[in-house]
């Protein structure tokens, strides 16, 4: 009988997308994977009420749901790595970064081998299950005040077949990528990044990412996607704000159209723990004044768009431990 406890996800970089490899380590979150074969039962005048048992198998494909969990320096790259372009690190006197950015003409777009894949063991102690070409078709990033940045995702693959876990893998060790310990800056239209910090004003935020990685089916003597192909990204930050100068300051810039640039800046224990999220749009609308606890506050959504003058749309740059992932 299976038991939640010895649940377990792990995943490993594929060298050639597609292709199966063994998991190299394990997701420190929850998810289930699910099975999403395509069953068709032919409609068919045979002379019988209920109708035959014929059937086939249309497609394959597999969704792994990994539900919310406490973003860390160490696995939110994963995320990045299936949601744009796989990159090695680089260094600074901080120590090891991962950037990763959207790609915007034509020119900047690149084929899926470009994308980073994984094979991912899914199960428990009765049984576990794989799948190869992971990618992430959407993630979130949410927190408030006095908690954790949370991370979620839904990510497609291939076909799902049994399997046995990878043994021998250690737990990663992390760090929590803390929403208090966070800084928002805005500023009028420039090159990445905004440097005029608004202090006391951001209470939480949700940055949504539509990946725009889409499977695609041919005819190519195979039941599951034959490759994956990026379409527009979408890219929006809710933020709730205390409802004082700044936040009316950021509703005047709305109601004029005024492009703005943002940046959230998350510090970890050491200056070898940093996390910059960057986004050049304009505000797409805010809510009426709400309260919390009593306190008056108001939400805005950000929509992120490409500007001439910032040159970008979306950037992320993380540093931790890691000189590569494993």
């Amino acid at each position: 009988m299976g038991i939640k406890a010895f649940r377990k996800l792990q995943m490993g970089p594929e060298t050639t997308e597609g292709t199966n490899v063994d998991a190299t380590s394990i997701w420190r979150g929850k998810g289930t994977l699910q099975d999403n074969m395509t069953t068709v039962f032919p409609e068919e005048d045979i002379g019988l009420l209920t109708g035959a048992d014929r059937s086939y198998v249309a497609k394959y494909e597999a969704l792994l749901s990994l539900e919310e969990t406490e973003a860390t320096f160490q696995q939110l790259p994963y995320l990045f790595e299936m949601s744009m372009y796989s990159t090695t690190s680089t260094t600074d006197s901080s120590g090891f970064l991962y950037t990763y950015t959207m790609p915007l003409a034509s020119s900047d777009i690149k084929t899926s081998t470009d994308l980073g894949t994984y094979s991912w063991e899914c199960g428990d102690d009765v049984q576990a299950e794989e799948f190869s070409y992971g990618v992430c078709q959407n993630f979130s990033l949410s927190g408030e005040g006095g908690g954790a940045l949370m991370m979620s995702a839904e990510i497609i693959g291939r076909q799902v077949s049994t399997t046995t876990f990878k043994a021998g893998l250690s737990i990663p060790t992390v760090e929590e990528i803390l929403f208090s310990k966070g800084k928002l800056y805005i500023d009028n239209v420039k090159a990445f990044p905004a440097t005029t910090q608004i202090s006391n004003t951001l209470i939480a935020a949700t940055l949504s990412v539509n990946t725009g990685w889409v499977p695609v089916y041919t005819a190519d003597g195979s039941l599951y996607f034959s490759f994956v192909k990026q379409t527009t990204p979408e890219i929006t930050l809710s933020a709730t704000f205390e409802y004082n100068t700044s936040a009316l300051a950021e509703i005047a810039a709305w109601r004029a159209g005024t492009a703005r640039v943002l940046r959230l800046e998350f510090s970890g224990s050491t200056s070898a723990y940093k996390l910059y999220l960057d986004l050049a749009g304009k505000w797409d609308n805010f809510e009426k004044i709400g309260e919390k606890d009593g306190n008056d506050i108001v939400v805005g959504t950000f929509r992120a768009r490409y500007n001439a003058t910032v040159g970008d749309m979306f950037r992320a740059i993380i540093y931790n431990n890691l000189e590569a992932l494993p």
